[in-house]
């Protein structure tokens, strides 16, 4: 019998677990990851970016959590050796409609204390990147680079060595509600005997916590597949640390952006398209049953309709590669379409509503047997170890 069992081995389900062990040492703690080593899907094709908390509202859970997480972060990654680089990046204003979003934003980072943002002008962004084009934009310091799978392996090596218990291969199917506990069943035909159950699995959270409540669940992940390219080494001079667009507000995504890699190499990217399985990584990969699930949902459908033109626009960029270099030149215009090879991707885990909102902070729905994180797409990554500290916490008051 387990005290705590995990569900899912990415990023925000590894904290979890090290931060309940490290607190309650004497806990009996499980982590269940389906795949043969942990962060093999939304943490393992992260774009690598340490985020500040610049873009999130204050006093929400993704603002809370990262600017407590970014600390918590670097604190670990120093005492463990897990190289990074804290370079800072800018973000961009390039025509004259975005100049209040970008100033909007820039209070927003003062409210959530940024306090050593600046706002600079078109001459101090040449400083910075001289190869921008821009009419203002915000310096961030506090912004870097890391290899997020470095840090999930570390965290999975200082939860063994005090004593907690990962299982790979065992993807959890079902699971059965007893009278002082649930059983979770894996597709190995394993039976884990738990307490409780914490279920951080990411693009199938909304699926795993259908297991561990009967009435339903009134959100659902939507998948949205980010595709990047890398710039050719010849032409990586072009990009200094990172190069933001000001985001559509109306939008949860970012925008094409440029983004040094920790390990070298420059990325440029992500669109943002509704992908056809929720671990689609390929243009052409299709889940037949997972694509007719998202379909059939009512809030998918109203998202659909509210952001068509949004949508296909993304869909352009991904089929087209003037149309994702014509993008990327909004910021260089200087980069050109054979500059441009193509690089990875990522399924980031979104989660939408009933009536058709995407939620834009974290989610965590808890019920008798278990405790869900049914939403943590960016920043979870770099407020992984906040947001294990917050679901330790309501873990340990039910303990």
């Amino acid at each position: 019998m387990y005290d705590i069992t995990i569900i899912g081995g990415g990023i925000v389900g590894l904290a979890t677990a090290l931060r309940l062990k490290e607190q309650r040492p004497s806990l009996k703690i499980l982590l269940l990851e389906k795949e043969n080593e942990v962060a093999r899907h939304q943490t393992g094709h992260n774009s690598g970016v340490i985020h500040s908390g610049l873009y999130y509202k204050p006093g929400s859970l993704k603002a809370t959590n990262c600017i407590r997480g970014y600390q918590m972060l670097i604190d670990f990654c120093d005492r463990e050796g897990v190289h990074y680089d804290l370079c800072g990046k800018i973000v961009v204003a390039t025509s004259e409609d975005q100049r209040p979003l970008l100033r909007n934003l820039f209070e927003r980072g003062n409210q959530n204390g940024l306090t050593e943002n600046r706002m600079i002008s078109q001459g101090e962004i040449r400083e910075i990147e001289p190869h921008v084009v821009g009419l203002e934009g915000i310096w961030v310091p506090y912004t870097g680079i890391i290899d997020y799978k470095a840090v999930s392996e570390k965290y999975a090596e200082c939860f063994q060595k005090i004593g907690g218990e990962i299982r790979f291969g065992e993807k959890a199917i079902d699971i059965k509600d007893r009278t002082t506990h649930s059983e979770v069943v894996s597709a190995t035909d394993k039976v884990f005997q738990t307490k409780l159950i914490v279920n951080c699995a990411g693009l199938y959270s909304d699926k795993v916590a259908q297991l561990t409540q009967p009435e339903d669940i009134k959100v659902r992940i939507i998948p949205f597949r980010g595709e990047y390219y890398k710039i050719k080494p010849e032409k990586q001079h072009l990009v200094k640390n990172l190069i933001y667009p000001v985001p559509d507000p109306n939008f949860p995504f970012l925008g094409v952006h440029f983004t040094r890699m920790i390990e070298g190499g420059v990325e440029a990217g992500p669109n943002a398209v509704f992908a056809f399985r929720r671990e689609g990584y390929n243009k052409l990969d299709v889940n037949v049953p997972e694509l007719m699930e998202s379909l059939a949902w009512p809030g998918f459908r109203k998202v659909a309709m509210k952001y068509w033109k949004t949508g296909m626009g993304e869909y352009y960029r991904s089929f087209s590669k003037a149309a994702f270099t014509k993008a990327l030149q909004g910021l260089i215009p200087e980069i050109q379409s054979n500059d441009l090879i193509p690089g990875g991707a990522g399924v980031r885990a979104q989660a939408c509503d009933y009536d058709g909102g995407l939620l834009d902070d974290f989610s965590i729905i808890e019920n008798k047997n278990a405790i869900n994180v049914c939403n943590a797409p960016s920043p979870a990554a770099t407020s992984s170890l906040s947001i294990g500290q917050t679901v330790s916490e309501r873990v340990l008051a039910r303990i």
